[in-house]
């Protein structure tokens, strides 16, 4: 008889979400055995991944860090390096290291109510090995998205270009950009991250848009911060520095959603005052829809205006008509002449890493799941996944979601449950997109992803302070949440 190795929570990925639930499960559940799979060669998920130029957050690292690991850094938006930094500090000061197992690529997971656990194949990314291994539960920290592969749409004459094509997300480590002509085609975070970065060294550096976006300015350094750090201790004055900036992203997304007018109105006029005398601001920065239907660019320090002030950068609003030999071919007849062409073209999400599941040989079809508290799924037992906010810092969420985890799994220790399944009561519940966002690389797969519904605890809360009261304050038992034995 085959013996495998038998662990009370598989964490998948050993990026932000990973390195949280690691950290709640040896503080809160010290007495849980656990591991935490990732199947490239180093932590930090998109941190370690993407190398393209200027890459940073586009959210403060008081809100963006841990609630338990002040981030000590001067710089609120944070370079990646910095970043990477935070989260493998973290992994250490908390024992983390010995618990991740690199290489280690799940590919495929079964659970059996009648042994109350999961049976999960994992390949080794380095030598093709093929293991086995069995868990109480499965936590999916494997992030949104497809990591080998960016999403490029399919661009005509794209092979006649004879300069050099990079996608973000394999940037290459010998590109030279100096002195070079650069296209940048996109128009999100990415782009106004690349655009500023690369046109301090470039000859000249053009984002290339279909649809502009709404960006802002943003502080690079938190002065509020520093001071309440300073007179208040670094535990101190982290914590009332992420309470003020959860407030103030509650406020200004509120504002957004419920004045969407008067919210375009005052972005346009902080455009206006950073770009230069008589820029065509409605042309290349008015988007047709409302602040928040998709998420705002951030641009620190409005490093983005200053290199179109400074003439290093421009913005050209247009659809490609082709590539040529020496660049881009406009709808208008315009060429965009380039050395280097970047397709910031976005992501091709990919749910739960893609990781096919069956539930007592049957198996499960997302799509046909409902989300419960925006962690687990209806009908698969013992499976949780943390996704953070879309309108807010991704690991705010997170860190409610592990402690409500945690809580979880000690309620089933204390009357000696193993089994925990969310089912929906009301077979005719309506239901609506996992998530009420507007972006691309969602709305290209919304069809493939779970549902919500339209009451709790069916639904996926992008709120703050309701998630601390439904994840931290109430009770972990649920009429729609049924716990059993093997």
């Amino acid at each position: 008889m085959t013996t495998f190795e038998h662990l009370d929570v598989l964490i998948v990925g050993a990026g932000i979400s990973g390195i949280g639930a690691g950290r709640y499960l040896r503080t809160e559940l010290p007495g849980h055995s656990f591991a935490i799979l990732e199947a490239r060669a180093a932590s930090g998920g998109t941190w370690d991944l993407f190398r393209y130029p200027g890459i940073r957050s586009d959210s403060d690292l008081h809100t963006f860090g841990y609630e338990f690991k002040p981030w000590r850094d001067e710089e609120s938006i944070a370079s990646a390096p910095r970043i990477l930094a935070y989260l493998r500090e973290t992994a250490t000061e908390n024992g983390l290291d010995a618990h991740i197992r690199y290489h280690h690529r799940v590919v495929g997971a079964a659970w059996s109510t009648e042994r109350a656990r999961w049976t999960v194949d994992v390949q080794r990314t380095d030598t093709g090995e093929r293991t086995t291994l069995t868990c109480g539960w499965l936590f999916s920290a494997s992030g949104y998205y497809r990591y080998d592969e960016g999403f490029t749409p399919a661009f005509a004459g794209r092979e006649r270009f004879r300069g050099t094509i990079v996608h973000p997300q394999h940037w290459p480590d010998d590109l030279d950009h100096r002195g070079r002509r650069i296209v940048v085609i996109g128009s999100g975070a990415t782009a106004v991250t690349i655009v500023p970065a690369m046109a301090a060294d470039a000859a000249h550096v053009t984002m290339l848009q279909r649809t502009p976006t709404y960006v802002v300015p943003a502080p690079t350094k938190d002065a509020l911060a520093k001071a309440l750090r300073r007179y208040l201790g670094e535990q101190r004055g982290y914590a009332w520095t992420r309470r003020k900036n959860i407030t103030q992203q509650k406020i200004i997304w509120g504002l957004s959603k419920r004045y969407p007018t008067a919210t375009r109105k005052l972005i346009r006029w902080v455009n206006v005052r950073r770009l230069p005398p008589g820029y065509p601001v409605d042309e290349h920065f008015n988007p047709p829809y409302d602040p928040w239907d998709q998420r705002l660019c951030v641009v620190p320090d409005g490093d983005l205006f200053r290199s179109i002030r400074q003439g290093r950068a421009s913005v050209v609003t247009d659809r490609i008509l082709s590539f040529t030999e020496n660049g881009v071919l406009l709808e208008s007849g315009r060429e965009l002449e380039a050395d280097i062409i970047v397709t910031a073209t976005g992501l091709n999400v990919l749910a739960f890493g893609g990781v096919p599941i069956t539930v007592d040989g049957t198996p499960v079809r997302l799509s046909d799941t409902v989300a419960y508290k925006g962690m687990m799924l209806s009908g698969v037992p013992n499976f949780a996944y943390a996704i953070g906010y879309t309108n807010s810092s991704w690991t705010l969420k997170i860190g409610l979601l592990c402690e409500h985890f945690c809580r979880m799994l000690h309620h089933m220790g204390t009357h000696g449950y193993d089994i925990c399944r969310p089912e929906v009561a009301d077979p005719h519940m309506p239901t609506r997109p996992f998530l009420d966002f507007g972006a691309g690389y969602i709305q290209r797969v919304v069809d493939q992803l779970p549902r919500q519904g339209d009451r709790m605890p069916w639904l996926t809360s992008m709120d703050y302070q309701s998630d601390v009261r439904v994840l931290r304050a109430d009770a972990v038992t649920d009429p729609e949440l049924h716990f059993g034995r093997a």
